[in-house]
């Protein structure tokens, strides 16, 4: 029998009391240069000898963890967004990193060691949702800087979790950076934007994910960004994110992406070219197979085995820093059983985001909320009772899923008829079913209509697979309701009927008609396990809905300029001139708000300060309702380009009727400051317009109430 071997005998990575930077050098030196390469792959290999196991880095869990079997599905990325709710954000993050957590010790102990069931998740999306028609942006959190930083920063936290030395999760903000379609045209395309805009919009949010959120990885982008491939780029990935930021993690290429360098973005001529120049300039980790030729880039003299040994000790240090090489009552996480994944407490968490989602577009004459003891209503439309339509898309699977029809079934009174017709397919020209339709709707008091769109319609390139905009790759090519349905909707105006049109989907849809015609209209995005229940919920009264809309409305693409142009001007709210149909930010409600009592501490602000600002909201309504308080910055003096107004505070509160609060919010000289045209921030002399309320201040409903601070 041989001895023991003393801690002494131990190798300085196995040694717990040691930092994990020094314990991921360690273990680097050991390898050969064979066997750092196969680290560098996101199906990472075996190392026995230094019993390091197989671990593959792809996982996904956008909107709960995906494509790993059972787990709670909340509300798609742009659904959470509608929220404006960063402590919901936060709880949402936490329960994710929970069941991740579980989930990695049950496949683990089964030595399931494969894709989806590991640690480090490439969420959230924090790409700008610049245009209506990018597919994707259903996993963004909308159109603006401010919230998606706010919402972003509390998913990464949520995800990493909060002990001082472990990882619970290694949360990726991606797809850095300048990324947001057309899909078709990702692997080659340069998106061309100036330095205001780029500092201005597009990168703040990952700035925040970085320096106040302490993400442990990057996700690099397809594309190139003024000529640079973006997984490649020494601007992007040395310049800003590790040089100016102080980055200290890791960055991984979108899947494959590395391929593009050479095969599509002509960059470099051979994969070993496009394997060196990454990791010389900063992508520590490969999802795809170009990184196997840094062992040829290395004999040919490309690079040095010394930056792979600092982009492989990134990688490792994350290891270590998840508590991978520690004995599991060292590491806080382990504990995590499978009795938390899909659990009530994470159930009920995925109906209150689903709740605080919805957004009510109109209400005209107060049709909504309905009463449970309706004698009769009909359920028309094509996405009424699809499951595919809770999940959107990066999606898990939970056996508590709850369609639109099975929610209102579920909420009516038992001697309530409900009838229902699909009415026609969510996309195509196929004729529809007007028989079904007429017998549906014939005895029914009120119609609602469950329309909009499907996964199979916007999403990502190939992922989207409807029989409309087939040409464009994932993206809408045009944005109003799909296939036959507006038809369908006509038809059951004609009746005379009151119509409730709930629209599914994950971007804005082109809804003018249905504004001037139908009296009430919802947005409940993709939902989750529990948007039936939700929208069941709103609609006979339980919930005063509250969501706002994280994304502009508006009336018609050609107010938009083309879809390549990734120039801001005449973008979303902060730079588009026309008069949308819906505003970011707006939403309504079953009671009425009241703003008044504005007060800032100083009329005057200079560099470096602070100034607190307050408002009093009252419920002036005859019910219980969420209210989102929003502030907005507007430079009336501006000598430089600046957005016309833009979100700088926002807080949901709840008040009962005849309750009122004082709403406080401290706005920071730097969040007044505009860009110089090498997008540099500076603080100019000048009158700025602050105002608060429960919109933009143009909104009629808002109620906003506004003041001048100068800067001086």
């Amino acid at each position: 029998m041989g001895q023991a071997t003393s801690d002494s005998d131990l190798p300085a990575y196995k040694d717990i009391e040691l930092s994990f930077e020094d314990r991921a050098r360690d273990l680097v030196s050991r390898m050969t240069l064979a066997e750092k390469v196969s680290q560098m792959v996101h199906d990472a290999a075996a190392i026995p000898r230094l019993d390091v196991p197989e671990y593959d880095w792809w996982n996904e869990c956008l909107h709960g963890v995906a494509r790993a079997g059972r787990a709670t599905v909340f509300p798609q990325a742009i659904g959470l967004a509608a929220s404006f709710n960063v402590p919901l954000m936060a709880h949402v993050a936490e329960a994710i990193s929970d069941e991740a957590r579980a989930k990695h010790h049950a496949a683990a102990a089964r030595s399931n060691r494969g894709r989806y069931f590991g640690l480090t998740y490439w969420s959230p999306n924090i790409n700008i949702f610049r245009d209506p028609r990018w597919g994707r942006g259903q996993e963004t959190y909308g159109e603006d800087p401010y919230l998606t930083a706010r919402m972003g920063v509390a998913f990464v936290k949520g995800l990493q979790g909060y002990h001082l030395k472990y990882l619970k999760l290694v949360a990726t903000p991606k797809h850095f950076a300048v990324h947001s379609g057309p899909e078709p045209d990702r692997h080659h395309f340069n998106a061309d934007v100036s330095p205001r805009d780029l500092h201005e919009t597009y990168l703040p949010a990952f700035k925040a994910c970085v320096v106040e959120g302490g993400a442990a990885s990057v996700m690099g982008a397809y594309n190139r960004t003024n000529g640079e491939p973006c997984c490649a780029s020494k601007t992007l990935l040395q310049d800003i994110l590790r040089d100016a930021w102080g980055f200290e993690g890791y960055v991984v290429s979108d899947c494959w992406a590395l391929c593009d360098v050479h095969l599509h973005h002509k960059v470099t001529n051979r994969p070993a070219e496009s394997a060196a120049l990454a990791v010389r300039n900063g992508c520590d980790l490969n999802c795809g197979n170009t990184y196997p030729h840094l062992l040829a880039a290395v004999q040919a003299g490309l690079i040095d085995e010394a930056d792979i040994d600092t982009a492989l000790e990134r990688l490792f240090t994350a290891r270590f820093r998840l508590g991978m090489f520690d004995p599991p009552e060292e590491v806080p996480y382990t504990s995590l059983g499978p009795e938390v994944v899909g659990c009530a407490e994470h159930g009920e968490l995925a109906l209150q985001a689903a709740r605080e989602s919805i957004v009510l577009l109109k209400n005209a004459d107060n049709l909504l909320p309905l009463s449970r003891d309706i004698r009769s209503l009909a359920v028309v439309g094509p996405t009424a009772y699809r499951p595919e339509v809770l999940q959107g898309n990066y999606f898990g699977f939970s056996p508590e899923m709850v369609t639109p029809l099975e929610g209102i079934l579920a909420a009516v009174g038992p001697g309530t008829q409900v009838t229902w017709a699909e009415s026609c397919a969510p996309a195509g020209r196929a004729d529809t079913n007007r028989g079904a339709v007429e017998t549906a709707v014939r005895d029914a008091e009120v119609i609602i209509a469950v329309m909009g769109y499907t996964p199979a319609l916007e999403g990502e390139e190939g992922a989207a697979m409807g029989d409309v905009d087939a040409d464009a790759g994932g993206d809408r090519a045009a944005i109003g309701l799909p296939g036959r349905q507006l038809e369908v909707l006509q038809t059951l105006c004609e009746t005379g009927k009151p119509v409730v049109l709930v629209l599914t989907g994950g971007s804005p849809i082109e809804l003018n008609w249905a504004d001037q015609n139908v009296p009430a209209i919802l947005m409940t995005w993709y939902g989750g396990q529990a948007a039936g229940t939700a929208l069941a919920d709103v609609l006979f009264g339980e919930t005063s809905p509250a969501g706002r809309l994280p994304v502009t409305f508006v009336r018609s693409l050609d107010q938009l300029p083309p879809f390549s142009d990734y120039a801001m001007a005449g973008r979303t709210y902060r730079f588009m001139e026309d008069e949308p149909l819906y505003r970011f930010g707006y939403g309504l409600s079953y009671t009425t708000f009241a703003y008044s009592n504005m007060v800032s501490e100083t009329a005057e602000i200079a560099a470096a300060q602070t100034v607190e600002l307050s408002v009093d909201v009252t419920n002036t309504g005859p019910v219980a309702g969420d209210e989102v308080v929003q502030l907005y910055v507007s430079d009336v003096e501006a000598s430089v380009p600046v957005p016309r107004l833009h979100l700088e505070g926002f807080r949901r509160i709840h008040l009962e009727p005849g309750q009122t609060e004082t709403v406080s919010f401290e706005l920071h000289a730097d969040q007044l400051a505009a860009r110089d045209d090498a997008g540099r921030p500076f603080l100019e002399p000048g009158r700025f317009r602050i105002t608060l309320g429960g919109g933009q201040p143009a909104d009629p409903t808002s109620g906003a109430v506004e003041m001048i601070l100068t800067v001086v």
